[in-house]
C-alpha cells in the first residue's frame, strides 16, 4: 500500500491542503495570547471580612474561627489559610486543579451565608474574590497632582481612571495603593459627654437621624402629581457640626459643642509616594488567559484620551509595563527560532548539495510550524517561552522525515526511472517507516501530558506543540515533499569547491572516526572503565549544579516587601519609609521608585507594613537585578527597626499563600502558646543559616496592649454590663461607621471616634 500515491497523482489537492494548514495556522498566530509563561489557573478564592477597630485576636476568634469551620465542608480544599490582623482577616483557598472555580465560588459563597449569623454585630459583610496567586500586575499607573488635594486625586483615580480601565477587554481588576477616599470623622470629647449625661451611642443615634436618606413618594392633586422631595442629605463637616444631638436646660446642644467634625480621609493609616512625590498609584491585572501585550496595549492607548480629560496640575505616569519584558524575552525566542531555521537549511544544503532537495526538504517547516499554531489556538494555548521553545526544537525534528524521504527518492531517480515513478517507489518503500519514525518521536512527549499538578500544567503546552509539530512534519512529509520530488527533484552533480571542500572535510572526519573506533573496540576494557569514570563524574557534576524551578529572569522591576516593629505610630512608619524610599532611590540603576507605607503586597494593608516597587535603568547600563538587590540590601540596613525584603520577582508563583520571599515554611498546631514557642525558635534558626537572608515571620505578638478589668460589683451597682463597656470602647476608638454621605458618583463614610488628644493621654 502506498500512503503517498493520491497526493502524488493530484498535486493540486496537496498543495490546497498544505496551503490551507499554512493559513489558519497563520491566522491563528495573530490571535494567540501573548505571555511569558504558560497560563496556570490556580483555583483560588479569597474571603474578606472587615471589622474595623477589632485587634487581630478578636478577629481571628469571632469571624475567622466561624467561617473556617463552614468552609471546611467545601468539597475540592486543597489548602485553607486565614491571615487576621488589625480590623481585616483574609481565608485563602486553593482547590485541586481540576475543580471549577465557578462552581467552587458557589459553594463557598453558600458557606459564607450560613457562617453570616455567627459572625459579630457591626462587621461588613465578608467579599468572596476570584484570585490567581502566580499573576502580578501587568501595569503600575502612578497619579499625582502638585495642587490638587488628595482626596480629589482619589476621586479622580477612582471614577475616572480604575473604572475606565476595568471596562477594557482583559483586565480583571484594579488595585489602588495610597487611597485617599474622603470621609468626614466626628470626634468627640468624652468629658463633655459625661458633663452633659450624653454617650457615643446618643451621638451615633442623633446623626443616623438627621442624616437619613429615605424615599418620601408622590402627592397626587386634582390636575397634577407632584414628586415629594425629603430634606437635603448633609454634605460636609459644617453640616454634621450643626446636627442637634439633645435639649439641655431649653439649648440645643449640637455635634459641635461635643467635639468637632472633620473632613478626612477614609483610611489614614496608608500613604504612597511615586518618586518622592505623594500619589496614588494603581496596579492593574489581567484576566486568567488574557493577552498580556494586548492587554497592556489596550491600556496604553487609553492613557492619551484619559490625560487629556485630567484637571490642570493632574500627571499619570506609567512606573512599569511587564508587556515589555514579554515582548523583549519572545523577541530574543523568535530570533533563536530563525537563526535555527535558517541553520537547519544550511545543514541540509551543506549535505544534499542539491538546491531543489533543499528547498523541498525546508517547505516542511513553515508548514508544519504554522500547523502548529492553528492546534495551539483550538486547545487555547499562548505563545510564550515555552511553547516557543518546543517549536524552536521541533525544527531540528520535522525535517528528518522529509529528509528520509528525499534521500530515497534521489536514490531511485538515481537509478534512471523518473521523477513520478522514483516518487511513487521511493514513497512506496519509505511510507511505513516514516509513519513509525513520528509515531515514535511524538511518543517520547506523551508521558508529560500525564504529568498531574502544576508541573503538568506547566509543561502541558510545551508537549502538545512539540508533538503536534512532529505529527505535521510526517504528514507533510508523506503528503507534499514525495508530489514535489515527482515534478521538481532532479539530479546536480558537486560542481563547486564549497561543496567538495565540505564532503573532503567530513570524508576526513569520517575517516578518523573509523579509526578511533577500531581503536576503541581493541581495548574494550579501558574503555568500559573510561565509561564507568565519566558515569560517576557525571553524578558528581549532577550536584554541583545549581536546583531550582523555574530559572529567575531580570525583568527590570525589583519588590520589597517592609516590616517595622509592631505598634509603631503610623507618623513613624511614614518617616521611616521615606527615608528608606531616599536611599534606595539614590542608587545609580534605579530609574523610578513607588513606595507604600500601610499597604503591602497585593494591596492588603496593615498596620507596620511597606511596599516598594523598584524600576530598574536598561539592563545593558547596570549589572543584574540579583546583585543590585545585594547592594541595596547592605544600605537599607541603615534605617533602624526595618526589616526589607527584596525581590527578584519570580515568572510563576507556587502556593496560595502570598509570600515577599522565596520559600516558606508553615507551622500548625492545636496549641497557640507552643506555636508562638515553635515560630520564634525556627525563625531564630533559619536567620542563623549562612545562605539564608530575610528571615521573617507573619505571627506578630509584640504589639502592646492595654487590658481593660470589669469590676461585676461596680458595674452591677451602676447598672452596666461587659457588652456596654466594650460597645463604648469601640465607639471611642475603633472608628465605628455611623452613617454615609451619598454623592454623584459614590458614597462617603460618616466615622466616630474619641478626640485624638484625650485617645493619646
Amino acid at each position: 500500500m502506498n500512503l503517498s500515491r493520491i497526493f502524488i497523482e493530484r498535486p493540486v489537492a496537496t498543495l490546497m491542503l498544505v496551503l490551507a494548514i499554512a493559513l489558519f495556522g497563520a491566522l491563528a498566530y495573530q490571535q494567540l495570547p501573548v505571555n511569558d509563561l504558560p497560563q496556570v489557573d490556580f483555583p483560588t478564592l479569597r474571603v474578606s471580612a472587615s471589622l474595623p477597630g477589632a485587634n487581630p485576636e478578636t478577629m481571628a476568634n469571632t469571624v475567622a474561627t466561624p467561617l473556617e469551620r463552614q468552609l471546611s465542608t467545601v468539597q475540592g480544599i486543597e489548602s485553607m489559610s486565614s491571615k487576621s490582623s488589625q480590623g481585616s482577616t483574609n481565608i485563602t483557598l486553593q482547590f485541586e486543579l481540576g475543580r471549577d472555580i465557578d462552581a467552587a465560588a458557589q459553594d463557598v459563597q453558600t458557606a459564607v451565608a450560613q457562617a453570616a449569623r455567627n459572625l459579630p454585630d457591626g462587621i461588613d459583610p465578608p467579599q468572596l474574590r476570584k484570585i490567581n496567586p502566580s499573576d502580578s500586575p501587568i501595569l503600575y499607573l502612578a497619579l499625582s497632582a502638585e495642587r490638587l488635594p488628595l482626596t480629589e486625586l482619589d476621586a479622580i483615580a477612582d471614577s475616572h481612571v480604575a473604572q475606565r480601565l476595568s471596562t477594557l477587554s482583559g483586565v480583571a481588576q484594579v488595585l489602588v495603593f495610597g487611597s485617599q477616599k474622603y470621609a468626614l470623622r466626628l470626634y468627640l470629647d468624652p468629658a463633655k459627654l459625661l458633663a452633659r449625661g450624653l454617650t457615643f451611642a446618643d451621638v451615633a443615634a442623633a446623626v443616623q437621624a438627621a442624616n437619613a436618606n429615605l424615599p418620601s413618594g408622590t402627592l397626587d392633586g386634582a390636575t397634577r402629581a407632584y414628586t415629594v422631595k425629603a430634606p437635603v442629605a448633609l454634605a460636609n463637616a459644617k453640616d454634621f457640626g450643626d446636627i442637634v444631638v439633645a435639649y439641655k436646660d431649653g439649648a440645643a446642644l449640637r455635634v459641635r459643642d461635643l467635639g468637632r467634625a472633620e473632613d478626612g480621609v477614609e483610611d489614614d493609616k496608608r500613604k504612597t509616594w511615586y518618586n518622592g512625590t505623594r500619589a496614588i498609584v494603581l496596579a492593574v491585572q489581567r484576566q486568567p488567559g488574557a493577552n498580556t501585550v494586548e492587554v497592556a496595549e489596550r491600556i496604553r492607548a487609553m492613557l492619551p484620551q484619559i490625560e487629556a480629560e485630567l484637571p490642570d496640575g493632574v500627571k499619570l505616569a506609567v512606573h512599569s509595563d511587564r508587556s515589555r519584558f514579554v515582548k523583549d524575552s519572545l523577541h530574543e525566542v523568535n530570533f533563536t527560532l530563525v537563526l535555527a531555521l535558517g541553520l537547519v537549511i544550511l545543514v541540509i544544503f551543506a549535505f544534499l548539495h542539491n538546491v531543489r532537495a533543499t528547498l523541498i526538504a525546508a517547505l516542511v517547516l513553515p508548514s508544519s510550524l504554522l500547523g502548529t499554531f492553528a492546534f495551539m489556538h483550538l486547545l487555547g494555548y499562548s505563545i510564550n517561552n515555552l511553547s516557543l521553545m518546543a517549536i524552536t526544537l521541533a525544527i531540528g525534528f520535522v525535517v528528518d522525515d522529509a529528509v528520509v524521504v528525499i534521500e530515497n527518492i534521489a536514490r531511485h531517480l538515481d537509478m534512471g526511472k523518473s521523477r513520478l515513478q522514483a516518487a511513487l517507489d521511493g514513497a512506496q518503500e519509505i511510507g511505513f517507516t516514516v509513519v513509525s519514525m513520528t509515531l515514535s518521536l511524538a511518543a517520547v512527549f506523551l508521558p508529560i501530558l500525564f504529568m498531574g499538578g502544576m508541573i503538568g500544567r506547566l509543561f502541558q503546552e510545551f508537549a502538545v506543540s512539540i508533538g503536534v509539530a512532529v505529527l505535521l512534519s510526517g504528514l507533510i512529509a508523506l503528503t507534499l515533499t514525495p508530489m514535489l520530488c515527482a515534478r521538481w527533484l532532479s539530479h546536480e552533480p558537486i560542481n563547486n569547491s564549497v561543496s567538495r571542500g565540505f564532503d573532503n572535510t567530513f570524508n576526513r572526519f569520517r575517516d578518523w572516526y573509523g579509526v578511533t573506533l577500531r581503536a576503541s573496540m581493541r581495548h574494550r576494557a579501558g574503555m568500559l572503565l573510561l565509561s564507568l569514570a565519566v558515569l560517576v563524574a557525571m553524578g558528581w557534576l549532577a550536584g554541583q549544579v545549581k536546583q531550582g524551578f523555574i530559572p529567575r529572569v531580570d525583568s527590570g522591576m525589583v519588590f520589597a516587601s517592609v516590616q517595622y516593629p509592631e505598634g509603631i505610630p503610623f507618623d513613624e512608619l511614614s518617616r521611616r519609609q521615606q527615608q528608606l524610599a531616599a536611599i534606595v532611590q539614590a542608587h545609580p540603576a534605579v530609574e523610578g521608585l513607588m513606595s507604600s507605607a500601610g499597604q503591602g503586597g497585593g494591596g492588603v494593608s496593615g498596620g507596620n507594613v511597606g511596599r516598594l516597587v523598584i524600576r530598574l535603568t536598561p539592563r545593558d547600563t547596570r549589572n543584574s537585578a540579583d546583585e543590585i538587590i545585594d547592594e541595596l540590601r547592605k544600605t537599607t540596613r541603615k534605617v533602624s527597626g526595618v526589616n526589607v525584603m527584596l525581590q527578584n520577582p519570580a515568572s510563576i508563583n507556587v502556593g496560595a499563600l502570598a509570600s515577599s520571599s522565596d520559600y516558606q515554611i508553615t507551622l500548625t498546631s492545636g496549641n497557640f502558646a507552643s506555636l508562638k514557642q515553635a515560630s520564634a525558635v525556627v525563625e531564630k534558626r533559619l536567620g542563623e543559616v549562612p545562605l539564608i537572608e530575610d528571615v521573617s515571620s507573619d505571627l506578630e505578638l509584640r504589639n502592646p496592649e492595654l487590658g481593660v478589668v470589669l469590676d461585676p460589683l461596680e458595674a452591677a451597682r451602676l447598672g452596666i454590663d461587659a457588652r456596654q463597656v466594650q460597645q463604648t470602647l469601640y465607639d471611642a476608638l475603633g472608628g465605628r461607621r455611623i452613617s454615609e454621605i451619598y454623592g454623584t458618583s459614590d458614597q462617603y463614610t460618616v466615622s466616630l471616634k474619641a478626640l485624638p488628644a484625650r485617645r493619646a493621654a
